[in-house]
Order: C-alpha cells, then structure tokens, then sequence
C-alpha cells in the first residue's frame, strides 16, 4: 500500500462514518505545495448528498482529524478544499518501509497479467534507420515497466520477414548471381552454410530490386512468382531466404542492444504461415468471410464510425496474403500459445487505421476473447530542425547505426568540454561517453508524451543542466561518488532521520510518489510520467546536497542520516532510470 491509497482510505473512513461513501475521500498531491502536502477535495462533491455547504462538511471532517496523531496541520482552503501535513515520524515510518523495499514501495500487481509488448517491427533485409528508434524504446520501456509491476511480460520483435520484399531480392539476386545452388531447380543439397550476402549488401539490394519492381512489369512479375514458389516451400529459395534472415537478425540484436532493447521472442510473419490455411478456412466455414472481387475479406465496418474503415483483406485474389491476415494469424497463436490477457502493439499512428481492422476482425471472429485487451499504443515522429521526420542531408532514411555515432561522438564532446570524466582511462571514458549517448538520445525521447512529434537537437539534448539525460545521469553518479568517498573515510549509513529542513522533507515526500507515478505511466502507456518523476527527484537531490554539506558534517548520526537517504536518492533514481531502459555508469 502507498501512503496515498493509505490516506485515501483514513479520509474515506471520516467520510463513511458521517453517513456518506467512502470514495469522497480520495486524497492526492497538494497542487499548493507551499500550503499543504497532500489535500482531499471531497467534501465539494458529497456536499449535495450530505445536504450541507462544502466547508461545513470539511469543518466536520478535519474535526475528526484534529484529534488523530498522524497530522500536524489540517486546514481548509478556498469553499472546502482539506489540506493536510502530516508529522514528520509518520513521514519516517513510510520512508522506512521503502528503504527496506526492494521494490521501493511499489505492490506487486493483483492479480498479475500475461500481456505481450509488441515493439520492434524490424524488417528483414533492411538495415534498422531512425524510424525503428522510437517504437523500440517506447515499447521496452513499457515492457520494464510490467514487469516491475509484477506481470509476466513477452516482449516480441515481431519481424517482417516475408511477402513480396522477399521475393524482390530472391528475383534480383536471381539475375547477378545465377550460378548459386538456390536457383536451381534440380539442386538436392545441402545448401551452403555460410550466408552469399551482408546485411550491408542487402541494404543496397532491396532498393534497387524496389525501384526495378516499379518500372519493370517483368520484374514486379518474377518477384511475385519468387514470392509465391518461396511461400509455397522451394527448397533453394527457403534456404536462401534464411540466409537473408540470420544476417539480419544478427546485425539487428546489435543495434537493439547498443539501444539497451532486448527482445523475448525473434518471430515474424513468416511464423503464421503453417497456421494460416487452417485460420482462414475455419473463418470461411463459420461465416465471417464473404467474397469480393476473388478476394476474401472480413467487414469490420461499425455503424458509429467517424470514418469508414474499409474490410480486412485475408486473402487476395491471386492467393497472397498481407499484413492483415498475419496479424490476425499472430493472434491466433498469442492466444493459443500464451493466452495473454493483454497485447500491446508499439506502432507509429500511421498504423493506427489497419490495428482497428485487425482488432475488429479478430473480436468478431471469436480469435481474440472479449476478455483479451488489444491495444495500439500510438506515437508521433522524430523530425528534423524543419518540422520534418529526420533524414540525411540527402533525403533519405538514416540508418540507426549511423544515429548511434552521431549521438556517441556528440557525447565524447560533451564529455571534453564540461571536463567530465578526465580521471578516466580511454576504455572507461569510451564506455561513459556510449552511456550519456544512448542516455540523452531516449530520454529526449521519452519525455515527450509519446502522441507528439519532436525535434532531434544535439546540443539540447546533452546539456548537463535541465530536462536531459546527461543531468540525471551525472547527479546520480556524482551521488554514487559521495557513498564511495564516505565509505572509504569510514563514514557509516545510519537510519533517515527527522528532515533538518524543507528542502530535505520535500525530497522525501518526493521518495513515496514511486507508486502512483509508475501507475500512470504504466495505464496510460507513457513514460514521459516516469521521466518527469526521474528529473523531480534529481532537481530535489542536488538542492538538498548543496545545501547540507554532508561530508564534513560534525555530527556523525546527522552524517550517517544524511548519508541513507543518499543512498535512497541513489537506488529510487538507478530504478527509476532502469524503468526507462537507460543505464547509469559507476562512475563519470
């Protein structure tokens, strides 16, 4: 329990025993900080019921509070609005149970949930480029998120690896290298083991087998024939086929890592296909599917539609299948293999009117249980200086590698000019300055509300002052440097005493917040809450460290109180960080 949630039901126990419910007394945050701590609004709303004005119904609740030992203020402000302070050993007694917390005073989830993160939605062949950046940090941040919550969480990557981008580059591969086993017919085995290309030969590959597709009818015709005969099992082409993915998924598991982004499960489309027949006729048997044109589709139309959503397309009418009919297909085997209560899909808003269709057609064709919540969790774009999604000077995608780079030497500069680091050797500063990189890349990433758009800006983003991953890193190091110093002139943790002054009081109401911020990030699948909570909570540490001078404080248990709650400070920000996929090095 919080001590929020523990408030909320001391306040709705005054509000039940004057004969009205308990949920009036909910209480939150004191938006005046410089008033109270925390404030209840509740005898606004029951004042109708109770059949009294609003400050007198607070009057008969803070009456009853008075005489309690757990506040050392109870006022009423404005037309009824309770304020409350509470007393400083109540204060201590919630921020000793989270410091004997592993889990910082968050419960675990009750009951907990099987949910699947959908995040990654690399494509094979391609290397990663910019576009990829967000839905993988957003989702792994949500995946860290559940599982600190206590739920059992599948993280997929989801992968496209299949459909006519695959046979574009069978076909072009085809015409350079004739000669290779995989494009003959007559070829038994076994086929080589070492892959004929590099994902960066693939990446010039799928291009220009793209762009030949769009002018050549003769093209389009062999890659559509390659994908057909690929889909269909020919034994070359399979084998080539998985060349194209192990080079691929080896290079992305890099990228992924360099991001701190891991990945539970390697699937892809390719995985529905032995499911797929059998989904489909099922769906013709029970109804679902009509006719169109050759084609088969799913109406998910509603009659309340803001806008018409056309049908889900299940099977063209040349018997290929799209991005629909594997989603739908995935979903099958979500719930047959894991039997989720929760799906979370991490995808750009573009996608947004194809995840209505497929969710509509898998809760209409009984494959997702009503019970089973399927959800797209949306974000904006990436965009340059000119409002733009962010490119190369050329105008074309950049690859995620090569924003890797960027961000590190960005950052080994930074790292020179602010003189941070200078005690370190070439290998650790080298480590350091990927560190700050990767730190300053999500969180100006992260703390934006997923929904918005924003602006790639190098120099705003690796400040050492504000809203920046550089500062919360730094501040958090520069603390963990404190502990290390005190322990080696001897100094000892005490216990987190009585504050000796606002600025440490505030710092440790700030310590309970944990729950009910990590709540609403996790609801609202936004973890800018997280990185709002994350600089509070530095802002707050430096104040107070500037103002008690801890490592030459004479008296050794102020010393030693001062020293826990740093060492609080510490694990509530390395947590809080760990939550947002972000690491915080030993030492800059």
């Amino acid at each position: 329990m919080s001590i929020l949630n523990w408030l909320t039901e001391l306040m709705g126990e005054q509000f039940n025993q004057i004969g009205l419910d308990a949920s009036y007394g909910a209480v939150v945050k004191s938006d005046r900080p410089d008033l109270a701590q925390f404030q209840c609004n509740g005898a606004l709303a029951a004042a109708k019921a109770a059949k009294q004005k609003p400050r007198d119904l607070a009057l008969s609740i803070t009456e009853r509070l008075e005489s309690m030992e757990h506040f050392s203020e109870v006022t009423i402000a404005g037309p009824g609005f309770i304020n409350l302070k509470l007393k400083d050993s109540v204060l201590l007694h919630w921020i000793e149970k989270v410091n004997r917390d592993d889990r910082l005073g968050c419960p675990a989830a009750d009951p907990s949930e099987m949910i699947i993160v959908d995040y990654g939605g690399a494509n094979v062949a391609k290397p990663m480029h910019v576009g990829h950046l967000r839905a993988a940090i957003i989702g792994e941040s949500i995946k860290r998120q559940a599982q600190f919550l206590g739920h059992q969480v599948v993280g997929d990557v989801h992968l496209g690896d299949w459909g006519l981008q695959m046979g574009m580059l069978i076909a072009e591969m085809a015409e350079r290298t004739p000669e290779l086993p995989y494009f003959d017919p007559d070829f038994s085995g076994p086929y080589p083991g070492e892959s004929p290309v590099t994902i960066d030969e693939l990446a010039e590959i799928y291009p220009t087998a793209s762009g030949k597709a769009k002018e050549d009818i003769g093209m389009l015709h062999r890659s559509r024939q390659a994908t057909q005969e690929l889909q269909d099992g020919r034994p070359g082409y399979m084998a080539l086929w998985q060349h194209f993915v192990d080079v691929s998924v080896a290079e992305l598991k890099v990228d992924y890592a360099r991001l701190n982004v891991y990945f539970d499960l390697w699937l892809g489309e390719s995985d529905t296909q032995p499911v797929l027949p059998d989904m489909i006729a099922h769906l013709q048997e029970a109804g679902h599917v009509r006719e169109s044109d050759d084609a088969l589709i799913i109406d998910v139309v509603k009659p309340d539609d803001n806008h018409e959503l056309p049908p889900l397309i299940l099977r063209k009418s040349d018997g290929a299948v799209l991005y629909g009919s594997t989603d739908l297909a995935t979903i099958l085997m979500r719930v047959r293999d894991y039997k989720p209560e929760r799906v979370v899909y991490v995808v750009d808003r573009r996608q947004s009117d194809h995840f209505a269709q497929v969710f509509r057609a898998a809760y209409k064709t009984n494959i997702a249980p009503d019970s089973m919540e399927l959800t797209h969790v949306d974000f904006g774009t990436m965009n340059g200086k000119d409002g733009r999604p962010f490119k190369t000077r050329e105008g074309g995608a950049l690859r995620l590698s090569n924003l890797l780079e960027m961000v590190y030497d960005a950052a080994r500069q930074k790292l020179d000019e602010v003189e941070v680091g200078g005690d370190l050797d070439g290998e650790e500063k080298e480590s350091v300055a990927k560190l700050v990189g990767v730190a300053a890349l999500k969180f100006a990433d992260l703390s934006n509300h997923r929904s918005k758009n924003y602006v790639f800006e190098l120099d705003k983003f690796f400040s050492f002052e504000g809203r920046t991953g550089p500062y919360l890193l730094y501040t958090t190091v520069r603390a963990k440097s404190l502990l290390g110093r005190a322990n080696a002139a001897g100094a000892t943790l005490g216990t987190i005493g009585k504050p000796a002054s606002d600025l440490e009081r505030n710092l440790l109401l700030s310590f309970l917040d944990l729950p009910e911020v990590l709540n609403k990030a996790f609801a609202d699948y936004a973890p800018h809450h997280l990185c709002e909570y994350a600089y509070t909570l530095a802002t707050q540490f430096n104040r107070f460290y500037h103002e008690h001078h801890i490592m030459t404080e004479a008296d050794l248990e102020q010393q030693g109180a001062w020293l826990a709650l740093t060492d609080l400070f510490v694990r509530m920000e390395e947590q809080v960080l760990t939550l947002l996929g972000i690491e915080v090095p030993e030492k800059m």
